[in-house]
């Protein structure tokens, strides 16, 4: 058998247990939140519906009836200054990953007592409407690679 035979199987065998990892035991796709479907949430961010920057905007601001706080109390103006360094930068973070953490925190898989009271009573199109609007804000991230 040729080297390039031996790597193709070899590729297909590691995808074959790559897709195999994603799934449950009666072939379901694994699922990225418990949420109770009932309620209509969606299963992932690829599910939520599209994000408006304007909503996310103002939603940013509102304060959460069951904290007294809004994401900006906290994360600061354009998710950029937040109060302590312990908590994330949100301005020009990815999109997904903002749904998706937040989707987490509603549904209680994410554990910060804070932020599942924050989301709890979010809609899916609530949360994609503050991804939307986080991820379209200026980045002040920064990359650690190599800092000594």
């Amino acid at each position: 058998m040729t080297k390039t035979k031996i790597a193709t199987a070899l590729l297909a065998a590691s995808m074959t247990m790559a897709m195999a990892a994603c799934t449950s035991p009666d072939n379901t796709p694994a699922e990225h939140s418990s949420a109770d479907r009932t309620q209509g949430h969606s299963k992932s961010s690829s599910g939520l519906p599209a994000g408006h920057a304007e909503a996310g905007e103002k939603l940013a601001s509102t304060k959460n009836a069951a904290t007294g706080q809004s994401c900006v109390d906290c994360h600061g103006a354009a998710g950029n200054a937040p109060i302590a360094p312990i908590y994330p930068k949100l301005g020009g973070q990815y999109y997904d990953y903002l749904a998706h953490s937040l989707q987490m925190y509603r549904d209680g898989d994410r554990d910060n007592a804070l932020m599942n009271s924050q989301a709890k009573s979010l809609s899916d199109q609530q949360i994609a409407d503050l991804a939307t609007y986080f991820g379209e804000q200026e980045s002040h991230l920064r990359d650690l690679h190599g800092l000594k």
